[in-house]
Parts: structure tokens; sequence; C-alpha cells
């Protein structure tokens, strides 16, 4: 099948949210997908533009950001270094993986704004929203929290309930406090700026749904539904104090939206990336834009961002948007907040030198039109049974046998059977079924055919069984290695997308100095005759069962700890905690309380005395351990005689699941005395 060359192709994937490490979910969603769909570009010689980066504003980061009592600025710098270094270590090749706090990306932002702004594209509403009185602050729907109206949970928050998973509005929670400060919340009104994405309707529906019709259906399914439903107009501004500032009058104390700031940090990371040629990625209808993304994306990226680009003018839009669905991970959602993920940094520490094997697995089992699940036991039997068992088994048998007939070097041919003919004949069509799936988006059937490769070269040494022959005609096994080194190195090309790290590895045994290109493929000798190969080494080793139990031990771990985690207590107001006095102190001595197994008595400094408190640590702390360190204490607790020693304050402690107490330290070298709160 022809496919329309373009003169460039810039290529998008989701920009990673940086308030937490990246996951299989991520990669097996858009990041190994999209870094196939550009190797294979850069096989075929074309000129591409990966571009990647972090989402850096939003409600959450400034929600953990208080948690964690840190700035949103911290956040975003820990996690966005983590999740580039991640990447790297994986193959993703990206061009450039930037950040939406730079500098470019605010100014790139903040210009596209003030465009739509000045040509009254936007609309001017004032409506009221939650304010939190006491913290003097108009409240996200995340930082709103009360009681489910579905099912009751206490915890729900404004825009959601994560134990039921109902979609709410701050509106429909019953009894809804500030979670900045436990107050009450109460309407006030606001101004902000709108997409009226209502608009654009009949001219999205003319540019999906009629000339998109080869869209992925779940993309083009939701599309109609969200369509069909009716567009309504869409925020573009909220009351934060993170975020891109809003840059005309009226703004002050607003940001952009973070779903309007995020897509525009595709632009503005190009034009990082080419400051002089940015707008031929962006402007040239000769190139072709390919958004990588995860389903719970697609409205954005189908139905927001093109609005956004029509509205302003001059910009291409999307030619594709081939949205995957969602991983699961052992039969169960992959759940952030609760640890059930495989952390990419966490694997890549754990399981070195795996990555191929990852990325091998997460393709064969991506979720491309329905939802798909990642099991141990599979990422297991894959690499056992299909990369060591077939493609590694080929390759060694292939280049083992070369070394000792031939000394290592390319044997030359001599008059091929009918058997090689008919072997021969079926790799032709495998270069053109390769190029159909990777056009299409569909990796899981490119993996299976360039596979089949392998599969074909164990067939053929299975059937022509060289190492017999080898009594009687050498010359005859001097064909069949010539043909399955010839396979061998044709695989260096069909894996290249897949498996970089591999085939760069093949390529060293082959002793080919540098990838070759895609057209190389159907090129009948692509090692010459008397070509020297370097020694054979394992492309794969098998995975044994503890390394396999080990992950899945820990992932039961997570869900005991997490069923073990003390129930929440009844909720309390900001005037509870007021009362509490909780300081900094250091402890000077520590004893055992006579005649018991429990008891420490320590004296400490409080930075305002000195002062006896009792402590049932024993079990987990002995007198040298604790004397010297600093701890955290309820200075206000009214005084108690335990065993006959009066006890002046409580020390904060932290129970993990189990029961094991940990004592809660500071960092070092904070000031006796010093308040915490």
């Amino acid at each position: 099948m022809m496919h329309k060359e373009y003169k460039r192709y810039l290529i998008t994937s989701a920009l990673p949210y940086a308030n937490g490490p990246i996951h299989i979910g991520h990669l097996a969603g858009v990041y190994i997908p999209a870094d196939i769909y550009v190797r294979y570009l850069r096989l075929r010689g074309r000129k591409v533009c990966f571009v990647g980066g972090s989402d850096e504003h939003g409600v959450p980061i400034t929600i953990k950001a208080r948690q964690l009592g840190i700035t949103p600025q911290d956040i975003v710098d820990k996690y966005h270094v983590q999740i580039k270094e991640s990447f790297s270590r994986l193959g993703i090749t990206f061009d450039i993986y930037s950040r939406t706090t730079s500098k470019i990306h605010y100014k790139t932002a903040s210009d596209f704004f003030k465009k739509l702004y000045n040509e009254g594209k936007f609309l001017e509403k004032e409506n009221e929203q939650y304010f939190d009185p006491q913290a003097n602050v108009f409240l996200a729907d995340r930082y709103i929290t009360g009681t489910c109206p579905r099912c009751g949970h206490k915890g729900a928050y404004g825009d959601q309930c994560e134990k039921c998973g109902s979609t709410l509005s701050p509106e429909e929670l019953i009894e809804p406090r500030s979670s900045i400060s436990g107050s009450i919340p109460e309407k006030r009104k606001t101004k902000h700026w709108y997409l009226p994405l209502d608009r654009y309707e009949s001219w999205l529906r003319k540019w999906i749904l009629e000339d998109h019709k080869e869209w992925k259906p779940n993309v083009y399914g939701q599309c109609k539904s969200w369509l069909d439903n009716g567009l309504q107009p869409r925020a573009v501004s909220r009351d934060l104090d993170w975020g891109v500032p809003v840059p005309v009058e009226g703004g002050e104390g607003k940001v952009l939206y973070v779903w309007f700031d995020a897509p525009i940090g595709y632009i503005s990371n190009t034009i990082e990336l080419f400051p002089d040629t940015w707008e031929e990625w962006w402007k040239d209808e000769n190139t072709k834009m390919v958004h990588f993304i995860g389903k719970d994306n697609i409205v954005f990226h189908c139905i927001v961002f093109p609005c956004m680009l029509k509205a302003h003018g001059g910009y291409i839009l999307p030619e594709n948007v081939p949205a995957n669905e969602f991983l699961n991970l052992e039969g169960e959602k992959i759940s952030t907040s609760r640890n059930w993920a495989v952390w990419l940094h966490e694997y890549l520490e754990e399981l070195p030198g795996k990555e191929d094997v990852l990325r091998y697995t997460l393709c064969s089992t991506m979720p491309e039109t329905k939802d798909n699940d990642f099991t141990w036991k599979d990422f297991q039997a894959r690499n056992n049974n299909e990369l060591v068992a077939i493609l590694g088994n080929f390759v060694n048998r292939a280049v083992v046998l070369t070394h000792k007939y031939f000394n290592g070097c390319v044997p030359a041919t001599s008059t091929r059977t009918d058997y090689d003919k008919e072997i021969m004949g079926l790799i032709p069509g495998t270069a053109a079924t390769l190029e159909d799936h990777l056009e299409h988006y569909r990796f899981r059937d490119a993996l299976k055919e360039a596979m089949n490769l392998a599969r074909l070269g164990n067939k053929y040494l299975a059937d022509t069984e060289p190492w017999k022959v080898a009594k009687t005609d050498m010359e005859r096994v001097g064909t069949i290695l010539n043909f399955s080194l010839q396979l061998c190195a044709r695989l260096t090309i069909a894996l290249d997308p897949f498996l970089p790290f591999t085939t760069e590895k093949l390529r060293n045994i082959l002793n080919i100095p540098a990838a070759m290109p895609w057209k190389d493929f159907d090129r009948e000798a692509l090692l010459q005759e008397g070509h020297q190969l370097n020694q054979p080494v394992l492309l794969f080793d098998k995975i044994d069962d503890a390394t396999i139990e080990t992950q899945i031990e820990k992932l039961k771990k997570t869900e005991t700890e997490k069923k073990d985690v003390a129930t929440a207590l009844p909720e309390c107001t900001i005037d509870n905690f007021e009362k509490m006095d909780i300081r900094v102190a250091t402890v000077l001595q520590a004893e055992r309380v006579p005649k018991t197994e429990k008891l420490l008595k320590l004296k400490i400094d409080t930075g305002l005395d000195q002062r006896v408190i009792v402590s049932g640590i024993a079990q987990y702390y002995s007198p040298e351990e604790m004397t010297g360190r600093q701890i955290c204490i309820l200075a206000n607790l009214a005084p108690r005689t335990i065993r006959g020693i009066v006890s002046q304050g409580m020390i904060l402690m932290a129970k993990e699941p189990g029961g094991k107490m940990r004592v809660i330290s500071p960092e070092e070298g904070i000031t006796n005395g010093a308040i915490i709160g």
C-alpha cells in the first residue's frame, strides 16, 4: 500500500504530569508506541521531530507540595529530572524533552493567549466559585473535600470520589470543607475567560467525522459522542498562583488553566529546539503531525487543542491521534495512590539490562483497541519462550555454526534448492507488511511480523540440519548459513524500532558498524561473502522464578500494606489542630524504666525547658539509639504519671502496617523548640 510522503513528521507524546514517576501504563499507552513509530520513520530516512516534555502546572502538584511542606517548583524539579532520565535509559529517543516551567514556554503560552484575547476569541464570564475565607483563596475542585453523595465516603474530592469512582462537582458534596484550612467554603464571584468550543462544532464535525474516518474506532467514537452531546464553552483560566499568569488586565491572581497551557508545550518545546525554523514544523502543510496519547486525553487533543489552533490561525492540525486504551496490572487497574504499579525507575534498577524485555512485553500486550493486562508471569514467559527460545536461539545457532565451520566468515553460496527458494520467497513481502502495520499504528502486529523472521530462521535451520550436512557437504552448509546470516542482518532492521538495545548488540555480533536503512531490507546480500563476524554473545538470558516472585511479592506487600493502613479518624477543624503545640526537641539522656519491657525514660531539651517524657518504645529503640536523636513532641499534653514518673508530653510516632513504631525525626540541624504546623 502506498502512503503519502510528507517533507517532515512532527511526532508528539502526551506530556507526563510531573508529580510522580512513570509507570508501565504510561509506557504502553503512549511512549513505547510513539518511540516505535519515530524509530521506524528514521529508518525510512524521513525528517522527524519527536517532541516530549513534562507538564508541570495544575492543582495536584500544588496539593502534593502543600502536603510535603515544599514548593511546587521543588516537586516538578524532582520528577522532571527523574522522568527524563528514565525515558533515556529505556531508549525513548526524544529530539527534545523540555518542560512547561521554561521561560520559552511561559512566553509562548502567554503570546498564544494574548492573540486570542486581542481578537475577541474568548468569552468573558463572571460566575460563583468556592472560596476559603480563612486562607483567603479561591478553591480548585481538588481543594474541596466532603461526603460523597453516591457512596457516603467522607473523603471525596470536589471533582471525584476515589472510593466509588464517581465524577462529582463541589456543589454535590455533602458538608464540603476546604482541605487547606478545614473551614466551610463560601461562594464568591470571580471572572474567567472561556474558549467557546460550540462555535467550532460544525467545523469539527466535518474535520473529524467526515475527513478522518480512518482514525482508530476508540478515538473516532469518543469524539463523535462529545460532538453529538453538544460542545460548551470551556474556561481557560483559573484562580491559582501556580502556572502561567493570565497576561491581560484583570488577570491578576489567575493562571492559564492547565488543559490550555499544556498542549502549547508541544509548540514551545519545538521553538526551544528550532528557534529559527520551528514554523516549518507547525505551519507547513507538508508536515504530518501525529499525537500519541492515552484515552483519557482524547478530548483535549482531538477537540480542544484543534479548536485552539483553529482559533489562533496559521497552524497545521494533527493528521492522526492514535490513542491507546489502559493497561492493567495483574488483573487490577493501575493505581498510583495505592502504589499498585510497576514504576519505570525501579524496574531499571532492579532488572538491569532488561530494557528490551520490558519494551517487547509492553508492545506485545499493548492496549491498542481495548484494555489489556500486564502480569509478571507473562513477562517471564515472553522473555524465556520468545526472546530467548526464538530470537536468541536462532541468532546464536547461526553465528556459532559459522564460527565452527567457517572461522566466523560469511560463507559463499552454491546452488539453491527448491526449499531454499520457497523459504526465501517468504521474505520480500515482510517489509511491505511491516510498513503497512507501522504506518497504521498496528504495533503489536508489526512486532509479531518482525519476530516471524526469527521463527522462519529457526524452522529453516531445523529443517536443513547443517550440523548433519557438515559431515558430507560443506558447500551446502555454506549456503544454509549464508542465508541464515542474511536473515540475522534483516532482523537488525526489522526489530530496530522495537528492541534497539538488542539490535545494537546483534549488529556488534555481525560486525555491522552502523544501522542499515529500511530500504536495504529487501537487498539480497546484506552481508558480503567473506565478511568477518565477531564472537557470539547471548542476546538474552532466562529470567528465573525467583526474580519474578520477588516482583510479585513486592506487589503483594503493597496490597497488604494498603489493607493494613488504619481507618481514617473523624475530621477535625483547624481550631482543634491549632491547640496542639508540636515542637522539635533533642533527647539528652535515655534509660529503661525498671521492671518494664516497653518503657523508656527520656530527658529532652525542648528549647523552652528540659523535661522528662516516658514513652513505650523500648521494644523498637534502645536507650543508645535514642540519645542525641532529634524528635518531634506534643509539648502541651497534660502531664501524667507513669510508673511513678511524671511524663510531660508525647513523642510523635508513625505506626507502620504490622504494628511497628517509628520515631518521627525532623531534618538534621533544626533548632530545638522549632514549631511544627
